[in-house]
């Protein structure tokens, strides 16, 4: 297989890319070799080398703990439960939410065979304080409700059981000020 075969293979592995829109891609980056590939392929192999997930929360940074776990501003006491970085990062372009995050690398399923263990569920619940507000901030479907039940009752186990779900969190927190 040629080079050119291979990076079309391996652009059709993106989101959003058929093999179609690879061969395109792919056209374009050669013809645009110093202005486009080079940079690109620089910059993946930085980025290869620096991203990491934060050992508190989960994003992506260049530094452990990240940048919101890092900011001073943040309320500590909150924390918003997502299901993966897509989540986090729609949330965080809002502005609406000062606090932490937990990113937990998906939902529970038991027919695709993900449990607790497979996500970062024990690291959230050892994060959580007596008197720290759980926002969770999960899909309404089957696993996304089944997540936040196992969450929810794996808290109680630890003696606090009250939470919010991201449609709640704002109305709760308007009648509580």
């Amino acid at each position: 297989m040629s080079e050119l075969d291979t990076l079309i293979q391996l652009l059709a592995r993106l989101p959003g890319l058929g093999p179609r829109s690879a061969r395109r891609a792919a056209l374009y980056l050669i013809k645009r070799r110093e202005q486009v590939m080079q940079p690109l392929a620089a910059a993946l192999g930085a980025a290869a080398a620096a991203i990491r997930p934060c050992s508190t929360c989960g994003n992506l940074d260049t530094a452990d703990p990240c940048a919101i776990c890092r900011d001073p501003e943040r309320d500590p006491s909150a924390i918003c439960v997502v299901e993966d970085l897509a989540d986090l990062w729609a949330l965080e372009r809002t502005g609406a939410f000062r606090g932490h995050y937990h990113v937990l690398g998906g939902t529970l399923s038991a027919l695709d065979g993900i449990g607790p263990d497979e996500l970062n569920i024990a690291r959230l619940i050892a994060r959580l304080g007596p008197e720290t507000e759980l926002i969770l901030a999960l899909n309404a479907t089957v696993e996304g409700q089944t997540t936040a039940h196992y969450i929810t009752r794996s808290r109680a186990s630890r003696g606090k059981l009250e939470h919010l779900t991201l449609a709640a969190a704002p109305k709760a927190r308007r009648a509580f000020q």
